[in-house]
């Protein structure tokens, strides 16, 4: 069958294939309400790739009274159009993803719609602002409700009307109920990004983390120092030196960069698809390992800055305090005092519950791994500690039992997944194992709320599929 020729050819595809996957077709939920309100099956906060996934996952299930949130104005959501700084995606052009498998929902047969089989083949990655158009469309053709310019705020239980329990979320458009509630918030879904704190002690206008707002043209002519040595830390160097910074210097703190991507390794079915699955004990061994790597930084992405003479980066040379000196800032390091006018932190993210105001009526009883598993001396971590430790169905579960058992009706999609899930709740490469999964979890526990009021239905259910005729039926 030939490719469609354009997106009005492609949408009519779409519009077939699901279709054609639509089984089982049966309605199952009813609507709920909690004084009166309305109660939506689930709400989902976070409108980037991870939410849009999982809103796909849920309505192939027949649970279609959800919402999305999203604190971003509409086609402003997720990384591509805000921090995220590369030309292109890091991933390869033919991944799957939100599409969750169905071959018309894939950015491939979203990319030759508009512009050639031809033009798709000699792209060698997926440039990331085409990457946020293909997630706009697949939002509008997927027909996923999402409301806009919303901050959800903090969540507490609830009873529906006839006795089940839901959640209150607070936002800055009223209160939203919900039966479960997903946190799709991505890389700071349950901590923060992270920077030293004699770096945040500097003033605002000095420095900035990498996933903040920066004004690079106004460090034309300057030096600056970026602290890391990891994908992103080499994009904002990068950045700076395009906008005409007059030097840019990269620290980093090992002796050797990092210049494996052990992401490549894991991106195969059984590691993605049941890491999860496994003992505590090789999950941490795994993931402590990979992520105790680091990530490593591209070629492309190496050769972006090494097109700079006025780029120099160090090795073995971690910060160790800053203070500002003659209205510059001044970097202690390792081997002697640096001097710059502008810092940029590349230091990802940390976890803390206790900084998401959604989470602050049960942060302090969410489970760490901390909490469930203590690794041999050799492989032990404080940082990956604090991961929370979620159940397989990407809910929280609770440190003391008991205390909030409500907390298993909120689930996670986002980084904060990765010790328990592996690259499941980040990664575009396995969206198409972990969005279901979660999906599945959340209509499981859909159906277990609903065990009696299905049971009431299967016994009234009496539609006959023939009519009998007495005349051929002998009586005894």
């Amino acid at each position: 069958m030939p490719a469609p020729r354009n997106l009005t050819e492609l949408e009519a595809d779409i519009s077939r294939d699901l279709e054609m996957v639509a089984h089982p077709r049966a309605a199952w939920l009813e609507a709920k309400t909690s004084g009166g309100a309305p109660v939506l099956d689930c709400l989902i906060i976070g409108a980037g790739q991870c939410g849009l996934a999982v809103a796909h996952a849920l309505k192939r299930d027949k649970v279609s009274n959800i919402l999305l949130l999203d604190r971003a104005p509409e086609r402003k959501e997720g990384p591509w159009v805000t921090y995220a700084r590369m030309p292109t995606l890091r991933s390869w052009k033919d991944q799957n993803g939100p599409d969750l498998g169905i071959p018309s929902l894939t950015y491939q047969a979203w990319h030759e719609a508009q512009f050639g089989a031809a033009h798709f083949a000699a792209m060698r990655m997926i440039p990331r602002e085409a990457w946020q158009d293909y997630l706009n469309w697949l939002r509008r053709v997927l027909a996923l409700p999402v409301q806009n310019g919303v901050d959800a705020g903090r969540i507490s239980p609830a009873r529906t009307d006839d006795g089940l329990p839901c959640l209150r979320v607070e936002s800055s458009a009223g209160p939203y109920l919900a039966r479960k509630v997903v946190l799709a918030t991505g890389q700071e879904g349950v901590g923060e990004w992270w920077m030293p704190d004699f770096l945040r002690a500097l003033p605002a206008e000095m420095r900035a983390h990498s996933a903040d707002a920066i004004d690079f043209a106004a460090l034309k002519g300057s030096v600056v120092a970026v602290l890391g040595a990891g994908a992103s830390a080499f994009d904002n160097a990068a950045m700076a030196l395009e906008a005409g910074a007059a030097e840019v210097h990269l620290f980093c703190r090992r002796a050797d960069p990092m210049i494996i991507q052990p992401y490549r390794w894991l991106t195969f079915a059984g590691f993605m698809r049941h890491i999860f699955e496994m003992p505590d004990e090789w999950r941490w061994r795994f993931m402590s390992y990979i992520l105790g790597l680091r990530e490593g930084f591209p070629a492309d992405t190496y050769a972006r800055v090494n097109a700079f003479p006025n780029f120099t980066m160090h090795v073995g040379r971690p910060w160790t305090g800053a203070q500002v000196v003659d209205g510059r800032v001044e970097l202690a390091t390792a081997r002697g005092a640096f001097r710059a006018d502008y810092a940029i932190c590349g230091t990802g993210v940390r976890m803390d519950p206790a900084l998401i105001p959604a989470l602050g009526d049960c942060a302090n009883n969410i489970a760490l791994w901390a909490d469930r598993y203590t690794p041999p001396p050799e492989e032990a971590s404080e940082r990956l500690g604090e991961f929370p430790y979620l159940a397989p169905d990407y809910a929280f579960v609770e440190k003391r039992e008991g205390e909030t058992p409500w907390i298993r009706d909120i689930h996670l999609f986002g980084i904060g997944t990765t010790m328990s899930f592996g690259p499941a709740g980040s990664s575009i490469n396995a969206m198409t194992m972990a969005a279901p999964r979660l999906a599945a979890g959340v209509t499981r526990g859909l159906f277990e709320g609903d065990l009696p009021r299905l049971y009431r239905d299967l016994r009234s259910y009496d539609i006959p599929q023939v009519v009998l005729d007495p005349s051929r039926i002998a009586a005894e």
